[in-house]
């Protein structure tokens, strides 16, 4: 008991006598092991997340792709979310999950991109190695107990040849000629196998990586209609914003207006 605090109140004293009593705000032993011997949880409660991103490596272009929606749990809280980004000349990085976390890594990156300028010797980051780097980041989080909550595609234009890589949040890696993350893993990647050809067109791409947005708003309640394209190729980069055209007609299957059994 607290001295000072109780001075020679005699409810104080008799408080005293009773075993057990504490103040308020006042933390058993216990309650103080627990407070400062519990791990960090940061990132392991996402707030703010985003779901699918896709992407397709062709022969002469990478093609990359996601929504713009912020889920605030299920709440569609943020509608112009900018989940792809460009770094440096040639790269574009798409993230899933936690949006904090992605803005970490962002900054991360920029420091390491503005190094190099700093340095001024000629030496850039290619998408390779702003691959590899997640990676070790990712990983070097996830052995700490402390994850950045994020699925990352990284596409780009090494030299004359395209790249595409996933990080997830346990920093494993993996490259591939198409990958989809979040829910588009489940109802994208089937139709992308289908239908990709390394000489594929923008155009066909386009429309198979759109057609697999349009599966994946009908089927996640955390997606949108609004997307990102972004396409990385010899040329450069370009980011597109367009909204898919969508059709609910068959809606009337789901919820029959008559009453008699049939639709």
């Amino acid at each position: 008991i607290n001295a000072e605090y109780m001075g020679t109140n005699a409810i104080g004293s008799l408080l005293a006598m009773i075993e057990g009593y504490k103040y308020p705000g006042q933390l058993c032993e216990q309650q103080k092991h627990c407070v400062t011997q519990a791990p960090q949880a940061h990132t392991t409660a996402p707030i703010v997340t985003g779901t699918t991103v896709l992407a397709i490596k062709t022969n002469q272009f990478v093609l990359i792709a996601a929504d713009t929606l912020g889920s605030y749990g299920t709440l569609a809280k943020i509608k112009n979310l900018t989940r792809i980004h460009q770094l440096g000349a040639r790269t574009l990085i798409g993230a899933g999950g936690e949006y904090s976390d992605f803005q970490y890594l962002l900054d991360l990156l920029g420091q390491q991109i503005l190094d190099d300028r700093i340095q001024d010797d000629g030496s850039v980051m290619r998408s390779s190695e702003i691959y590899n780097y997640l990676s070790r980041v990712m990983y070097n989080r996830r052995m700490r107990a402390n994850p950045l909550w994020n699925e990352l595609v990284v596409c780009g234009f090494d030299g004359n040849k395209g790249f595409l890589g996933s990080v997830d949040l346990y920093g494993t890696a993996m490259e591939s000629n198409y990958i989809a993350t979040g829910i588009g893993a489940h109802f994208a990647l089937p139709l992308i196998r289908r239908a990709y050809r390394p000489d594929m067109s923008l155009l066909d791409a386009t429309k198979l990586i759109e057609d697999c947005l349009r599966i994946c708003f009908y089927r996640d309640c955390c997606a949108l209609s609004k997307i990102q394209l972004g396409v990385v190729s010899a040329e450069g980069v370009h980011i597109d914003e367009r909204v898919l055209d969508t059709n609910w007609s068959v809606g009337h299957y789901v919820a029959p207006s008559t009453l008699d059994g049939s639709f």
